[in-house]
């Protein structure tokens, strides 16, 4: 403990989040709070290494961090300093176009909660045994881990794959038949590539991932959508989309999908599965939520676990389980396909990078992604039951929402006269950001300009709780009546 500040520091050694991270969470919540005001200095890095007992790569670390969130400013011999206000390329949910919210291109002020990114948070990065890994890997292989590597992906990590996907998943994937992507967004357009000619049909849940969009209408095709009950897709508008268009692929999202967070029955998957069979078309099902499940009871199947047409293009991202940055995922590929996939991703960019495929494949073989998976979920289930209860206390307004169990977010549903765009404007001036509805979908449809979403991925609880009480503030301002029918979700 120290009292160098304003309030006293105190880091856990046995706390999951680095204690780099502990430090600058607290200090950001003294400029927050405005306990520390613009201009101040912050103690020397050796200073406060000495006062907390800690190295002082610790310190540096922090202040880094504290840099790169735009909250203090390094001068050259004087020290860090709390910077007056943040940089001016920060831009806000609804102060830049709707394009750039799409992309996610979100940045912070010093004093916002952010609702609106399902970003994790990077405090949960395990930096210590990744560091460890990277390290061991450019001891074993040096200058080999930069080189280009297989255009499918290192092979080792193709069977550690293969073995993790069967023992947490219950999925059988051969080594060969896995393609390794620099993330599922670009798997998306590598399958698009392979699938897609301009003037061909698709198949997408309303509402649906903003990404996936962008890629698909990158390749000229016409986009049809099918609305999502609570167990998937409504089967009656899909086979009469199937019996008029034609399509050449599915794209869906099985499990706490993005933005609804419905989870798919197994009555559903089987059912589309002989659907895609019938009318001679992919799935692709892009999976990146399965783990981040916080009751085992509502586990349920994929669509690849039940595929026995090779329909099924499953593609699996581990940026909601580690960090974006890492830029790696994989495409499990129907063996009719496997070819074809490689060359365009042998064509997009030659290979993924070596040096991380190597560390992931370590990551895996030695066991510390099993932790790292119930560590983060631990974490997560603290903060999605924190939001859940500030969100049940809400309902009073009128507002309702599916229990998902897993995932990052939520998917509410505002009364019938508020538009998600008004209230993501009244929430942004309140400095709380959130996404509205009408983002994800891919046409001028209408039906998601209700709904909101709020993601909890990025927040502290601080921030979950100081973020409900502004959403009950402006539900208030909208001078809601206290009881109201409470409508259908979907």
């Amino acid at each position: 403990m120290i009292t160098m500040f304003p309030v006293p520091i105190h880091l856990d050694k046995n706390n999951a989040n680095p204690m780099y991270m502990q430090l600058a969470n607290q200090i950001t919540q003294m400029i927050h709070q405005k306990q520390l005001v613009a201009n101040t200095p912050l103690p020397s890095i050796r200073k406060l290494a000495s006062h907390l007992g800690v190295n002082t790569v610790t310190i540096v670390s922090a202040y880094k961090q504290l840099e790169t969130n735009g909250l203090v400013q390094a001068k050259k011999g004087s020290g860090y300093f709390i910077i007056e206000k943040a940089p001016k390329t920060s831009t806000h949910v609804l102060d830049i176009p709707m394009k750039q919210m799409t992309q996610q291109q979100i940045h912070l002020r010093a004093n916002e909660i952010n609702f609106a990114s399902a970003t994790p948070d990077p405090s949960i990065f395990p930096i210590t045994a990744f560091k460890n890994y990277l390290n061991i890997v450019l001891d074993r292989d040096q200058g080999y881990a930069f080189g280009y590597h297989e255009s499918n992906g290192y092979e080792p990590l193709r069977e550690s794959l293969s073995h993790y996907m069967k023992r947490h998943h219950m999925i059988n994937i051969a080594p060969e038949y896995i393609q390794i992507v620099s993330g599922a967004q670009q798997g998306i357009d590598i399958i698009g590539k392979v699938l897609l000619n301009s003037g061909d049909t698709i198949i997408v849940e309303n509402p649906t991932y903003t990404g996936a969009l962008a890629a698909f209408k990158s390749r000229g095709v016409l986009i049809k959508e099918v609305s999502l009950e609570q167990d998937g897709l409504n089967l009656e508008e899909l086979e009469h989309l199937l019996q008029t268009h034609h399509p050449k692929l599915l794209y869906l999202m099985s499990k706490f999908q993005n933005p609804s967070t419905i989870s798919y029955s197994q009555e559903k998957l089987r059912r589309i599965i002989k659907l895609a069979e019938q009318y001679d078309f992919y799935i692709v099902e892009d999976d990146s939520m399965a783990e981040i499940c916080y009751d085992s009871s509502i586990a349920k199947p994929n669509f690849i676990s039940l595929d026995t047409y090779h329909r099924v293009v499953y593609i699996k991202s581990f940026s909601k389980l580690m960090m974006p940055g890492l830029r790696i995922g994989f495409i499990a590929v129907p063996p009719q396909l496997s070819t074809l996939i490689m060359n365009a991703k042998h064509h997009t960019d030659i290979s993924s990078s070596g040096l991380i495929q190597r560390t992931v494949d370590l990551y895996l073989r030695e066991g510390d992604w099993d932790q790292h998976i119930e560590q983060m979920k631990a974490i997560y289930k603290r903060k999605y039951t924190l939001m859940l209860n500030g969100l049940n206390s809400l309902k009073k307004y009128g507002i309702s929402f599916l229990e998902p169990n897993g995932g990052l977010h939520f998917w509410i549903k505002l009364p019938s006269y508020i538009q998600s765009k008004d209230f993501c404007k009244a929430c942004q001036r309140q400095s709380l950001l959130i996404m509205p509805g009408s983002i994800f979908n891919a046409s001028q449809d209408t039906s998601t300009e209700q709904y909101i979403r709020l993601s909890f991925a990025a927040c502290s609880e601080e921030q979950i709780v100081q973020g409900i009480s502004i959403l009950e503030q402006i539900l208030d301002s909208f001078n809601l009546p206290k009881k109201m029918t409470i409508l259908p979700l979907i």
